[in-house]
């Protein structure tokens, strides 16, 4: 993340300032602007599955019943390369706790393994993800009372740093080489330090 120098205060209509929402993640402002292009192109085509539902209200972080583009930057800051990992750890818990106590249960990450063997379609019988469910409660669950706190999950992921692959998407590190044809010509001059 670099300082950045503004030849006009420029506002997008409707959603925040760049500068302002690139002050407060890990992008620049250049690719806060192409986040704004993505966002607007996906921002109507979002289908609810459960799991999508549950990423919504992760990143509707106001409550508000609808995602605006502040949000959705700084939710997507969690997935950026630069995130510390604190937060990459304390939203994959909030991703799995699925009902929101406070506590992931064996459920929950029944119904996240397979939301994910979905998503890569695979297929696992019944009994290999009650093996899978079986390995993770005995490695996780340190007390033995049938569901996970955060303090188990920062423990159990940190002997399991995988489990964090899907919270980085290196893409974002330079989101504007990666979709070159959201770049528009800003007004404001980035420098890097």
């Amino acid at each position: 993340m670099g300082c950045f120098n503004s030849t006009a205060s420029r506002q997008l209509p409707g959603h925040e300032d760049p500068v302002t929402l690139a002050s407060r993640t890990a992008f620049s402002v250049s690719e806060v602007e192409a986040l704004f292009e993505l966002f607007k192109s996906i921002s109507s085509s979002v289908v609810d599955d459960g799991l999508i539902s549950k990423i919504f209200d992760l990143f509707d972080v106001k409550k508000k019943g609808f995602i605006d583009f502040g949000d959705f930057v700084r939710s997507l800051d969690v997935f950026h390369p630069n995130a510390p990992q604190e937060d990459k750890i304390d939203f994959s818990f909030r991703l799995y706790d699925l009902d929101s106590t406070g506590f992931i249960e064996r459920e929950e990450v029944k119904q996240m393994l397979i939301a994910l063997l979905c998503e890569s379609e695979m297929k696992l019988a019944d009994e290999t993800i009650e093996k899978i469910l079986d390995k993770t409660f005995v490695d996780a669950d340190l007390n033995q009372d049938g569901k996970i706190d955060r303090l188990e999950w920062q423990n159990f992921v940190s002997k399991n740093p995988s489990l964090l692959k899907i919270m980085t998407l290196s893409y974002l590190r330079d989101i504007t080489t990666t979709f070159p044809s959201f770049v528009f010509n800003s007004e404001v001059d980035e420098i890097v330090t």
